[in-house]
């Protein structure tokens, strides 16, 4: 069974989130330079396919021209253009040809691209137009080098752009998302200022006729409708309070004026001694929920020995013939500041749990110097019932058919809520299970 140290309250690792502004920079900057990015790919194509598409027609026309130029004057075996190299070779130095450029000799009839490097290791790249006839052979080479360098100072170019209008991108979202998160922001602030406030200010008169003011709107007419079902819930939990105490010092009178005959059977004293400590329960719990729903902290100086003693006497007369020892052990000077019914609520519940659910051996309130442990040797915990033992409504699948609406330990959750009490459970050494509440913060 693994162990749940988990106290209620407590949260769990932190999560990455990332804020709404650092969304929409991010949104800015990725247009950006996605919109850069695609646009200086386009233009680079272009430019390389519009470049390629004018040298090569300009070869094609150029080494046709040299071509019928030779053959209607030999003597004449200049290039027609001066950006261009012509070479004729006849066809007597064919062979001179293949002992002095192999690579021209074995080249077709067409445009073939050409780049290597020179006896010094700098690079060139030409094109090479080659007509060959039987008479003579046509070479024309159109050097690329400078366009190549060309075309690398175009790339820079390029890059830097992209780097530049993606920064400007950086800088066009930072400006926009502080100016529309402004007023977001601003809404934030002042409902943590109203946090903990039972009449909140209204928020739409800070903010303009825009979404955030429409925000601002929905979230005042919210807080009017949930003031009013708080303040509701306060005057009927305070009525009922009320109404409720009546009938029960009723009974604590009648208790109390019954217990006082001299010649009262021990077994009518025994009856009565539980139903003036059942209305002692009621009592404490009464007062207990008033404070939960008035979201109040009591002040006192509780004794928790004396509360736990207490809880103990109340347990013992009403175990019958069921083979259970209750006791209890450690320190007994432990004290908090909280009303001694808020105590008796956490702790009896604890204790009430505890008994219930053991059928034999013992059940042991253990007080410490900060905490006080409540230790059964019942079944145990399943790994689910430790994970939502202390929600509303959760009875365990070891309840079974006993009774209650599962809302005990709820109530024991809200009351650590409000105290700043810690509350957890955990399996028995070997079996049971160890509850502990914990008075002051790890």
């Amino acid at each position: 069974m693994p162990e749940t140290g988990s106290l209620p309250g407590q949260r769990g690792p932190a999560r990455f989130r990332r804020r709404l502004r650092s969304r929409i920079i991010l949104s800015f900057v990725l247009l950006g330079f996605g919109l850069t990015a695609l646009f200086a790919f386009a233009t680079n194509w272009n430019r390389t396919r519009v470049e390629d598409k004018l040298i090569v027609d300009l070869m094609s026309r150029n080494i046709d021209e040299y071509a019928r130029s030779y053959l209607r004057d030999p003597s004449n075996v200049a290039a027609p253009v001066q950006q261009m190299y012509g070479r004729v070779v006849k066809r007597e130095n064919f062979e001179l040809l293949r002992r002095e450029q192999p690579e021209w000799y074995g080249f077709q009839d067409g445009l073939h691209n050409i780049t290597g490097k020179n006896e010094d290791g700098t690079p060139f790249s030409y094109k090479l137009a080659v007509r060959k006839t039987p008479e003579a052979w046509f070479f024309l080479a159109y050097d690329m080098t400078q366009a190549s360098r060309g075309e690398a100072q175009f790339n820079r170019a390029i890059y830097i752009s992209v780097i530049f209008f993606s920064l400007l991108s950086l800088l066009v979202g930072w400006w926009a998302a502080s100016r529309v998160m402004s007023p977001v922001s601003e809404l934030a602030k002042r409902l943590r200022a109203y946090r903990g406030s039972s009449n909140p200010k209204p928020l739409a008169p800070h903010f303009p006729e825009d979404e955030v003011g429409e925000l601002a709107k929905a979230l005042d007419d919210y807080s009017s409708r949930m003031t009013e079902v708080v303040q509701r819930d306060r005057e009927f939990n305070a009525d009922v309070s009320h109404e409720l105490r009546t009938p029960l010092a009723v009974i604590r009178g009648a208790t109390e004026l019954l217990l006082s005959r001299p010649d009262l059977d021990e077994k009518i004293r025994q009856r009565l001694l539980r139903i003036q400590r059942a209305e002692m329960q009621c009592t404490d719990l009464i007062g207990s929920l008033l404070l939960l729903s008035r979201n109040e902290r009591g002040q006192g100086n509780t004794l928790v020995a004396r509360v736990s003693e207490q809880l103990l006497d109340a347990h013992r007369a009403q175990l019958g013939n069921k083979p259970l020892v209750l006791r209890m052990e450690g320190e007994s000077g432990l004290t908090v500041d909280a009303p001694e019914s808020a105590v008796s609520v956490a702790l009896g519940n604890l204790i009430g749990n505890a008994v219930k659910y053991t059928l034999e051996g013992e059940v042991v309130v253990k007080l410490m110097a900060d905490s006080v442990e409540v230790i059964d040797s019942g079944p145990g915990l399943s790994a689910e019932d430790a994970a939502r033992l202390f929600e509303r409504g959760y009875r365990g699948t070891h309840a079974g058919h006993s009774q209650g609406g599962g809302i005990g330990l709820s109530i024991v959750s809200r009351l650590c809520e409000l105290y700043g009490w810690q509350v957890g459970v955990r399996p028995g050494v070997e079996r049971g299970v160890i509850a502990t509440l914990r008075f002051t913060p790890r």
